[in-house]
């Protein structure tokens, strides 16, 4: 009988010791996790600056290149696209964050021909508000580079964890699942800290 209990007792002890264990596993999952929320957030709202910024940037040059139509209504365009798609961070999947970066691309591409069309306004150059949106934009791209590698950074501290043993087992017991990372592109990896160069 005291064999038994013994038995049954150290049982009991190892059941509550690996629940446990379980549990913590659990809770780091879940705060690796919610870090990805986070950061994917702060992505979303440095994309949302830039987006912000950029009325006032084509307004103060629509006063100085009124006949660069068609670069002005590019950016105009692009921007209403890229705020147009969005996405939950709870529906991070290849195909939406493809379209995502697609759409802040196409963004970022008509910013930079806007940028170097004013190359050739003087005047431009030297309008204080203009100088003061061409730092806040610039401030934004080091910001977006930042908060993307840091973004990545908690993606793949999460991703281990779903993947090696002995959080995959818990990973899979309780539905956690491999996030997507944010793809840089080669261009962006090939200038991972570098924002994009605006100069006059």
């Amino acid at each position: 009988m005291k064999k038994s209990l013994i038995v049954l007792i150290s049982i009991l002890a190892l059941l509550v010791i690996i629940i446990g264990y379980g549990i913590s596993i659990n809770n780091k999952m879940v705060n690796a996790d919610e870090a990805v929320m986070s950061q994917w957030a702060k992505v979303e709202n440095q994309y949302q600056r830039r987006a912000d910024l950029i009325p006032n940037l084509v307004n103060t040059v629509k006063g100085y290149a009124s006949h660069e139509k068609e670069t002005l209504d590019a950016v105009v365009n692009a921007r209403a696209k890229a705020t147009q798609v969005t996405i939950s961070p709870d529906n991070l999947n290849e195909a939406s964050l493809q379209k995502y970066q697609a759409a802040q691309g196409e963004l970022s591409q008509a910013l930079g021909r806007l940028l170097m069309v004013t190359e050739n306004y003087p005047d431009l150059k030297a309008n204080q508000n203009f100088l003061q949106l061409q730092e806040e934009i610039a401030d934004v791209e080091n910001k977006l580079a930042a908060v993307r590698r840091y973004f990545n950074s908690a993606t793949k501290e999460y991703n281990n964890a779903v993947q090696t043993f002995p959080s995959n087992i818990v990973a899979g017991m309780t539905g956690f699942q491999r996030e997507i990372m944010f793809d840089l592109g080669k261009n962006e990896r090939a200038n991972l800290d570098q924002a994009p160069k605006i100069s006059f």
